[in-house]
């Protein structure tokens, strides 16, 4: 592995947004992204203001869904919810785009809720992270617009997946496939080299995080972060709850 553990930890994003999570599990997924040091934690956003009591003085971000997870909120709302995340103590915003305006072609309006979003972001001085949710669009085409849109406003990552986007197949059974090896390369094929790419959706294992990574991907959205980060340590020849020596300016 060419990374260092803080490297790895950095790449992720602690997905804390099942709706079942009760304020115990949430504080717990919190203390246990500082114990890690990752990247940042994403909550739901009424817990926004007590993530961001928790990481208070650590490098771990706060970042707050909008629009989530179906992406059909007005575009004023979405406003307003990335104000109020904001004044919570986000500094990262992951906003999902209108599925149904995108199928539609009705690119005015999601260049519009796009540009809103992110201003009001750049205004508070977070970054954008704006969530396609590929697996409602079944059409390259969908994406490969998407990107476009994203560059040309300047938001600071596009986003594969909300983890809970599912599509009822044949059988009336219901799923995703998430953060696919083809949308990926689509993504960072079309998105502008200032665009970063966040995978989510699917990936749960170190060899994942890795598979994506070299694929482009800075950020990864996961749920898995205590395996994922524990294999890191297994094969950094690190034991559980050991970290890298201080002497090593980019250890963990």
């Amino acid at each position: 592995m060419n990374f260092t553990l803080k490297e790895v930890a950095k790449m992720i994003d602690h997905s804390l947004l099942h709706p079942t999570m009760t304020d115990r599990e949430l504080e717990e997924g919190c203390r246990l992204a500082l114990e890690y040091n990752v990247a940042a934690v994403c909550v739901k956003p009424y817990f926004v203001k007590e993530t961001a009591k928790i990481l208070k003085g650590s490098t771990v971000k706060v970042c707050s869904v909008i629009g989530f997870p179906h992406g059909n909120n007005t575009t004023k709302l979405k406003v307003l919810e990335t104000r109020q995340a904001c004044k919570d103590g986000a500094t990262e915003i992951d906003m999902v785009v209108n599925c149904g305006k995108v199928l539609g072609e009705d690119w005015k309006y999601v260049r519009k809720e796009i540009k809103a979003v992110n201003k009001e972001c750049e205004k508070k001085g977070a970054i954008l992270k704006v969530i396609f949710e590929n697996d409602f669009l079944p059409e390259d085409k969908f994406k490969i617009k998407l990107c476009k849109i994203c560059s040309k406003i300047g938001v600071a990552f596009v986003k594969t997946s909300t983890g809970y986007g599912f599509v009822k197949g044949p059988d009336g059974k219901y799923g995703y496939q998430g953060a696919t090896e083809h949308d990926l390369n689509l993504m960072r094929k079309y998105s502008g080299p200032k665009v970063q790419i966040k995978a989510a959706g699917g990936v749960r294992t170190l060899d994942g995080l890795l598979k994506v990574r070299e694929m482009g991907c800075t950020r990864l959205g996961a749920s898995a972060t205590v395996a994922i980060l524990e294999e890191a340590k297994t094969r950094l020849g690190l034991s559980s709850g050991q970290k890298q020596s201080k002497e090593d300016p980019s250890g963990y």
